[in-house]
């Protein structure tokens, strides 16, 4: 244990943010650097190394967390990231981006702050970073199996790390002009600096990854094809299928999914324009939908200088509290404050649109709504409560219902679909199809970047499996597991 009294003695401190008004100038990370590292130490000390450590339960990965907070506690940061990586591929990643379900199951929080594992975490990589901790680690022999991974997120990346480094020759094939998935295009840059990804994506080609960027399976190479050229095949496609609005108006020009507008942004900082195609200068935004996808297009829409951000969800606002229907240790659905709302805007719960409004030139100007209740668990308009509000460029951030089917990926592959419509996989990940397996939203659903990792590397023991007959690989979930919920 860290420190016995270290829970008793220090409270919650957290990450420090820059100033609103210099960090939407910019699209650094809004966190101070190097705020962490004076304060880690006490923060890590007030991990209890709870008798059943239910952080563990909270984090898919199974994260070695008591353990590398009594290392970070007592400053060995070698030992701490051995002991992060030997559950996470890429904490840079999850540090930054993960909701931290870790943190709603830390036994501290149940009448006190959580201990700030999220914050720990990122100390932790980013140290070993800096000091040459993070290395890379080449299989010892190859076996002569090739692996072909579809997809550069999370779950593919995951994979494809944890097959090459078991000896097997594996290429990722990623659709974009360059790795990363949702990664690189999905968030904004300052909520994680696209350096983090490539400095992985080095890593990996240094341990023998091979990548092939600008390469759509179903469109430019046939599924039948790779299926002959290699030995397995992981699909890890993603669940990109975004869910459209299907109101009047919505072909209006000016109303955007949320990832025809995010990755617009993302190309400028990798230097693809000078000004994005689509931007939010002087303009009034409209976001609707309240998730981590919407506060993205909030935050971006700040960066680029909008008249104003209003941010629309149809659901009542959540508490700040838990609920007694939500107990610990699950995950709670709390009033979230992220760093692009303390940004400015408006956000507005309990809403739902009935229409856009344009101009002479078909260009949105309006957005029509109304306000909404639940009235015997069916979703109800109030009368009377239409209003409309100025509107010049809107986001569609409602989540996303499954794979692409338009590239003919599912079908030429011709693997079973489950109820959701996910690809079915038995226990190791497989598909109906014999060699060809599926990790991470593919299968799963839209979800939290933990579960795709967790995906890539239980994946990637069922593939070690199916090509050598055993696997030493270590698997954290099943297919049928899921989060910690009510």
């Amino acid at each position: 244990m860290a420190d016995p009294k270290g829970f008793l003695n220090h409270g919650r401190e957290v990450a420090k943010t820059r100033p609103v008004g210099e960090r939407v100038q910019d699209w650094n990370e809004v966190y101070v650097p190097g705020s962490l590292l004076p304060i880690i130490s006490k923060q890590a000390s007030r991990c209890m190394d709870c008798g059943i450590p239910f952080c563990h339960n909270g984090c898919p990965l199974g994260n070695l967390i008591p353990e590398w907070n009594d290392y970070a506690y007592r400053e060995d940061w070698s030992a701490a990231s051995e002991r992060l990586h030997a559950t996470n591929n890429f904490p840079e990643f999850t540090g930054r981006l993960c909701p931290a379900p870790c943190e709603s199951a830390c036994v501290l929080g149940i009448n006190q702050p959580a201990v700030t594992i999220k914050n720990v975490e990122v100390s932790i990589i980013d140290k070993a970073w800096e000091t040459g901790d993070v290395a890379p680690q080449a299989p010892e022999r190859l076996s002569g199996k090739t692996v072909a991974v579809i997809g550069s997120g999370p779950a593919g990346l995951a994979a494809a790390q944890q097959l090459t480094r078991a000896g097997h020759t594996v290429a990722v094939y990623e659709r974009a002009d360059r790795i990363g998935g949702l990664l690189r295009y999905g968030i904004p840059e300052f909520k994680m600096e696209k350096r983090h990804i490539n400095r992985r994506i080095e890593q990996m080609r240094a341990e023998g990854t091979k990548f092939r960027t600008g390469v759509e399976v179903g469109r430019d190479i046939d599924a039948a094809k790779l299926r002959k050229r290699y030995d397995a095949v992981v699909i890890a496609a993603g669940a990109t299928t975004a869910r459209d609005l299907p109101v009047p108006g919505r072909e209006l020009k000016g109303v955007y999914q949320a990832m025809e507008y995010l990755p617009l942004a993302n190309k400028v900082q990798e230097g693809d324009y000078v000004t994005t195609p689509v931007s939010a200068e002087g303009k009034h935004v409209v976001v609707i939908g309240g998730g981590d996808t919407g506060a993205d297009c909030v935050g971006t829409a700040h960066r680029q200088g909008a008249a104003s951000v209003t941010q629309l969800e149809i659901m009542p606002r959540p508490g700040e509290e838990r609920s007694p229907g939500q107990p610990w240790p699950t995950f709670p659905m709390l009033y979230k404050v992220t760093s692009a709302h303390e940004e400015g805007g408006e956000r507005v719960y309990s809403v739902s649109t009935t229409h856009f409004e344009g101009d002479e030139d078909g260009n949105v100007q309006w957005l029509h709504l109304v306000e909404v209740a639940f009235v015997d668990g069916k979703l109800t308009q109030k009368p009377g409560t239409e209003r409309r509000i100025p509107a010049q460029l809107v986001t569609l951030a409602m989540g996303f219902t499954g794979t692409d089917r338009e590239n003919g990926l599912v079908d030429q592959f011709g693997v079973d679909l489950d109820e959701r419509g996910n690809i079915a996989r038995d226990g190791d990940f497989h598909t109906s199809v014999p060699g060809v397996f599926v990790a991470g939203d593919a299968g799963r659903g839209q979800s939290l970047i933990v579960w795709a990792i967790a995906e890539g590397r239980s994946a990637a023991r069922g593939v070690d499996r199916f090509l050598t007959g055993a696997s030493d690989l270590p698997a954290p979930i099943r297919p049928t597991d899921r989060s910690l919920t009510v």
